[in-house]
């Protein structure tokens, strides 16, 4: 029987090992999670690592060993940040699975374009809690919350200002109805939202996602803009949807408009949204990524701005743990050991 050396570089729970080499007995798994955080901390942008690592992570085991472990794994479990040089330092690599849905998350690494067979948890994440961000944020600007905060500092109320909307009847768009777009729907809709989407490959013969009233393949997002209340962007970010939402687009949609952001940064052009801002044509901006967010903090006009809600990628965290990634990385195990099509594998070309 053929050995899988497995290397996990991510942090695993007991569970989760026990889950992984449950799948088959050829699988040697190594765990090796955190062994890498003083490569990560000396490669990557000082304000990833302080966001992303423990305040005093070094990393384990000297460089030879690290290099060892690499060069002898055929599959390697991933997450992020990552080391940089993987495909490089690992000759033996076959298969990689990040942790987390998004695939550009790769594209800093020399994995991207590589011959390496590469998978991600794209639909298996913390869907929900992003979608119930989505919905809050929506909620924020409609009911004028956001106005609380600036009488606040001026020691008084200005009570004309709030102008809450009813949620009740007005139409949300789901740019991106994949996992977080779909629950994103799902909860509009059971807020009496009407609810349109656009997909990049919609199946014509598949019942419509639960809420949605229609679900269109990208070429209609131009005329779904014009008769939406609130824009949730939530898909991939590719070539295709760098500045997706643009200076024409954000013409587009009503005025008094609310965008989320819940995908990537690179999708919305932050300068145009500081424009429609600055017109008045938006009501709000909700930020949960911005382009740059892994290098330091947003554009200060954005940041100060009282109409736009930033945070620090956190929609995806929640006190429970929904997340699928090692479902369905035990689910590809299985396939690659049977030399069955892997799920969620990146096509370099399309970005995703």
């Amino acid at each position: 029987m053929r050995t899988i050396e497995l290397l996990s570089i991510q942090r695993i729970s007991g569970a989760d090992k026990a889950q992984i080499q449950a799948v088959d007995p050829a699988i040697r798994l190594t765990d090796a999670g955190g062994w890498f955080d003083g490569e990560i901390r000396e490669t990557w942008p000082a304000f990833t690592a302080t966001r992303y690592l423990a305040p005093n992570a070094k990393g384990a085991g000297t460089r030879d060993e690290r290099d060892r472990l690499l060069a002898g794994a055929e599959v390697i479990l991933g997450g992020w940040p990552f080391p940089l040089d993987l495909r490089a330092r690992a000759p033996r690599l076959k298969w990689f699975h990040q942790r987390p849905a998004g695939a550009s998350n790769l594209r800093f690494g020399d994995l991207w374009g590589s011959d390496v067979l590469v998978t991600t948890s794209r639909g298996a994440g913390n869907t929900l809690a992003m979608a119930e961000y989505a919905i809050a944020g929506i909620m924020h600007f409609a009911k004028g919350l956001h106005r609380a905060r600036i009488d606040a500092d001026k020691a008084g109320f200005d009570h004309r200002a709030y102008q809450p909307l009813s949620i009740e009847g007005k139409t949300l768009c789901v740019i991106g109805a994949g996992g977080i777009g779909r629950d994103v729907g799902r909860l509009g809709a059971a807020l009496g939202m009407r609810v349109v989407g656009t997909r990049r490959h919609p199946d014509s013969a598949a019942p419509l996602p639960d809420g949605f009233s229609e679900l269109a393949g990208t070429d209609a997002l131009d005329r779904l803009l014009p008769m939406s209340d609130f824009v949730a962007v939530c898909c991939q970010w590719t070539p295709e949807t760098t500045h997706l939402i643009n200076t024409a687009r954000l013409a587009m949609m009503k005025p008094g408009a609310i965008l989320v952001n819940v995908a990537r940064g690179e999708i919305v052009d932050e300068d145009a949204v500081a424009a429609a801002l600055a017109s008045g044509h938006l009501r709000g901006l909700v930020m949960d990524v911005y382009t740059g967010e892994f290098d330091g903090p947003p554009p200060e006009v954005l940041w100060r701005d009282p109409r736009v809600l930033v945070t620090p990628h956190i929609s995806g965290m929640t006190d429970q743990n929904r997340h699928g990634a090692i479902q369905i990385f035990c689910e590809n195990l299985r396939a690659y050991l049977d030399g069955a099509p892997l799920r969620n594998a990146i096509d370099w070309d399309l970005g995703y």
